[in-house]
């Protein structure tokens, strides 16, 4: 399968799960949420296994391409298998991201995991810190690559952040008298030369 109908078909079982709670017969909805236990209990103990024997063989190359693969990882992930912590896997996913930061005079650091609370503080270093624009860009790409490498974290506090200000919006004329009152612009005619 290709990433994005693994993405669909992750996208129908959250939808059909959301249903089974919904579900008016208690025993018919007890019965669909045990089904989904059991088959994600059998899935994750052959997981558990083929990592197992990956290990045991000590195919380290085998084992990165298994963590790098994104699906792999957070199904290692959801069954409590992978073999990197929280905070590991976080410092992989942002040393995949610095370059980019970098080529922005930017970096960022990582002042708390906190895996209970789902939550991450990071704080912005270099330029990323005082240029609105290119600073909600780079923060994206921070949050984008912490919730590739750690899909736990529910919550990144950026530290020291402060929105930036929007624009303010256009200002339209609310009377035709006003319409009127506007002077008129000239739309920009090309001259061919």
């Amino acid at each position: 399968m290709s990433s994005p109908s693994l993405q669909a078909v992750g996208e129908r079982l959250e939808r059909l799960l959301e249903e089974l709670q919904s579900l008016p017969d208690p025993i018919g909805r007890a019965r669909a949420e045990e089904a989904v236990r059991l088959v994600t209990d059998l899935y994750g103990g052959g997981l558990s296994n083929v990592m197992g024997m990956v290990v045991e063989a000590g195919d380290a190359a085998l084992l990165d391409r298994l963590v790098s693969d994104q699906l792999v990882s957070n199904l290692l992930v959801l069954h409590d298998l992978h073999p990197f912590d929280l905070p590991t896997r976080i410092g992989i996913s942002l040393d995949k991201v610095r370059p980019y930061l970098a080529s922005h005079g930017g970096d960022v650091e990582v002042l708390d995991v906190d895996a209970g609370a789902g939550t991450a503080t990071i704080r912005l270093l270099g330029s990323c810190d005082g240029c609105p624009s290119s600073a909600v860009t780079l923060r994206t790409a921070v949050e984008d690559a912490i919730h590739e490498g750690a899909p736990e974290i529910a919550h990144i506090i950026v530290d020291g952040w402060v929105e930036p200000e929007a624009p303010p919006p256009p200002e339209v004329p609310r009377t035709p008298v006003e319409l009127r009152a506007r002077p008129a612009t000239k739309p920009a005619v090309a001259v061919a030369r």
